[in-house]
């Protein structure tokens, strides 16, 4: 192999670039979200004040490393594959445990915490007895995450860069995106976005189809994401707009599975069963991308790349948290043999 072969020769599954939290994660009824005025199912950006009086009406939970593209290279590592996360976290506590946390997990960190600024940012979320959950998210260090922070190694190394769309809401992420998405297309890489939330397509949506249209070559969305993205109320309009737009797009529709679009290459993929009953859907997108983008790296077929994201799904809504408690490798074997 010649010097420049070896030079094109990626090294590195997937890199994301996303907002590095701690999660906070809590059963709490109904009434809790009335009393403050959260509604049910979104993620919200909520200041310090906010977040301490939230967490002090919090019942007893469960705290660990999160932030919804962490989680992602989480469970390509759970996969066997290769990952690294690009974040922002402080010089505190909560950053000793992030950075702990993922790299135990098998996913490279290298971003040094930083010395100033905000402290590093934490995720509420309320798990309600439908097993829906609600996040209230105080991004702290997380949302002065910029371009400085983009690693050209890493991006220029990996087959997918993975870009978070919660991260948009801040400008200086904004500009870190356009960086890493110019760098992974000069080093012949693909770049993949997931939408991240439906109240999230309606501030930045013009943004969003401007991205999916220039930059995106795989777009992860949920039905009410991509439906909020065109502004259609029907999945199968939604459908036909985000096949001319992008290369591969990979649309989950909860308990009626998932959509995998290529052209004139369509999957139609079943959710997978949790025997145990569901028990917390925190996550439940985030897993589905990491089994996709396994697949997509490894180079197995799109519709089997489709059923390792619902495998993966399955797993971490059978729980409490978002980050899977049994190895994905070993569920995913049949798949993956």
């Amino acid at each position: 192999m010649s010097a420049a072969d070896a030079a094109a020769t990626p090294t590195l599954d997937v890199v994301a670039l996303g907002n590095a939290l701690v999660d906070v994660l809590a059963h709490a009824p109904d009434a809790l979200l009335a009393e403050h005025a959260l509604v049910k199912g979104s993620m919200a950006l909520t200041d310090a004040d906010m977040a301490t009086r939230l967490y002090a009406a919090m019942g007893p939970g469960v705290e660990v490393s999160g932030g919804s593209a962490a989680n992602t290279m989480v469970g390509i590592a759970s996969l066997g594959g290769s990952a690294a996360f690009l974040g922002r976290v402080a010089d505190d506590q909560l950053g000793t445990v992030f950075a702990h946390d993922i790299r135990a997990a098998g996913v490279d960190f290298v971003n040094p915490p930083s010395q100033s600024g905000s402290p590093t940012g934490r995720c509420l979320i309320l798990v309600t007895p439908d097993s829906e959950r609600t996040m209230n998210t105080f991004l702290g260090a997380a949302a002065e995450f910029g371009p400085e922070n983009v690693d050209p190694a890493l991006v220029e190394t990996a087959q997918v860069t993975y870009l978070e769309g919660y991260l948009w809401d801040q400008p200086e992420a904004k500009e870190a995106f356009r960086h890493a998405a110019r760098l992974a297309h000069a080093a012949g890489r693909r770049v993949a976005l997931t939408l991240s939330d439906g109240f999230c397509v309606d501030r930045h949506r013009a943004d969003f189809l401007r991205l999916v249209e220039d930059d995106v070559d795989i777009l992860i969305a949920n039905e009410q994401e991509i439906c909020a993205l065109y502004e259609v109320a029907e999945f199968d309009h939604a459908l036909q707009r985000v096949n001319h737009h992008c290369e591969v797009a990979a649309l989950t529709r909860s308990a009626k599975g998932a959509v995998i679009v290529s052209g004139d290459e369509v999957h139609v993929i079943d959710a997978v069963p949790v025997p145990t009953g569901v028990v917390d859907t925190t996550g439940a997108g985030d897993l589905f991308a990491a089994g996709f983008l396994f697949g997509f790296t490894h180079g197995y077929d799109l519709g089997t790349s489709g059923r390792l994201g619902a495998l993966a799904a399955a797993e971490v809504i059978s729980h409490l948290g978002a980050r899977p408690e049994t190895l994905l490798a070993d569920l995913a074997a049949d798949l993956l043999a």
